[in-house]
């Protein structure tokens, strides 16, 4: 009896000898075949994906700035708010700016008040060159009826000195048909001197019609200034009242009632929530097999639950570096090859799906299948 229990002790001591001696091994090859499983399992996936978590959401935004300076009247948002395109925003005090517009808006009606004096000024002038041309004429009607009388009068003059040497007419009347003539030749004079005022008129008159005309032109160039300056009033009159350019939401604004704000102010800056895409920046060693249009799947740090995909939009001109304020340059003399990134344009399929959890600046992992 007491030979089995040794015996029985002796197999279960050489028991416990082997498995401390073969479990390590055993442990230790599970754990060679898991590994191994999973580096073949990622080998296979990195032979089918290119990954990084160098990328963020980016979006469309526009800043609302003030245009004309003023203290704000009334603020109509608060923060992180969403707005409607033509939404109003902020109201200036536009009371400086509608004296402005009602002034010149006065001075374009006195221009236009003298543009009515001008064109009359106009109409008499023409008047008057017809008056003018009018008097030239009869003068020149008149000139030609008194060199008929003249040339008569010397008609009558030849024939009263042959009567008079014939003895058939006194002296007083061979006199009185010379005095005759006399007076016939000073009024066909008269009359050419009316002729050549009548034309000296009629110069005048013709400069008179092309002063008013320049003056209509020059009030005419007035008014279109005017008017320019009219224009400039309103807008500036509009600007005073800010709407929403673009439909979005609003981030944190730095306007309050009472602030007195400059040109070019910005107020607040209103992201757009109807358009996102994603820039991964990928090393220009995961470029090869890259291509527009390839399927991507995207994951949100924010929202680690959230399978978003999208696809390849386009693949940047530069990297990286050549965008930056002073880019590289290996010429220096220092060069190190340091491995560049490349961004790459992600679009997201089916946006308004995720709407809600979208926001511009989230960081995410971006995962392009390059093989099929």
């Amino acid at each position: 009896m007491a030979t089995t229990m040794a015996t029985e002790d002796e197999l279960t001591t050489n028991e416990k000898s082997a498995l401390q001696t073969y479990l390590p091994r055993i442990i230790i090859g599970l754990i060679v075949l898991v590994g191994g499983y999973f580096a073949y399992k990622a080998y296979v996936h990195g032979q089918h994906y290119e990954s990084t978590d160098n990328a963020q959401i980016e979006g469309n935004s526009v800043p609302v700035l003030a245009r004309v300076a003023g203290y704000v009247q009334s603020v109509n948002v608060e923060d992180y708010t969403i707005v409607k395109q033509g939404q109003p925003l902020v109201s200036i005090d536009p009371q400086e700016y509608d004296v402005a517009l009602a002034q010149v808006e006065a001075d374009y009606q006195q221009s236009v008040a003298d543009l009515a004096t001008a064109r009359a000024d106009l109409q008499n002038a023409q008047a008057t060159a017809r008056n003018v041309v009018q008097n030239a004429r009869l003068a020149q009607s008149n000139a030609q009826v008194q060199a008929a009388r003249r040339d008569k009068a010397q008609q009558d003059l030849q024939r009263d000195q042959n009567l008079y040497k014939e003895q058939s007419l006194t002296r007083k009347q061979l006199e009185d048909t010379q005095n005759n003539v006399e007076v016939q030749a000073r009024q066909y004079s008269a009359n050419v001197e009316q002729i050549n005022l009548a034309k000296t008129s009629e110069g005048v008159a013709q400069a008179g019609i092309a002063k008013a005309q320049a003056n209509i032109q020059k009030i005419q160039a007035v008014l279109k200034v005017k008017q320019a300056a009219i224009d400039n009033a309103k807008l500036r009159v509009g600007y005073a009242h800010l709407t929403a350019p673009i439909s979005g939401k609003i981030g944190r604004k730095n306007v309050i009632v009472g602030q007195y704000v400059q040109p070019g102010q910005t107020l607040f800056t209103i992201v757009a929530d109807s358009t996102f895409w994603i820039v991964a920046n990928f090393k220009e060693t995961q470029l090869e097999k890259m291509q527009i249009g390839q399927p991507v799947d995207i994951k949100l740090d924010a929202y680690p639950d959230l399978d978003v995909k999208g696809r390849v939009s386009s693949l940047s001109e530069a990297t990286g570096a050549r965008f930056s304020l002073l880019p590289p340059d290996n010429a220096s003399g220092n060069f190190v090859k340091i491995t560049q990134r490349v961004p790459v344009k992600i679009e997201i399929l089916n946006p308004e799906k995720y709407k809600s959890q979208l926001r511009a600046g989230l960081s995410v992992d971006a995962e392009v299948r390059v093989v099929n």
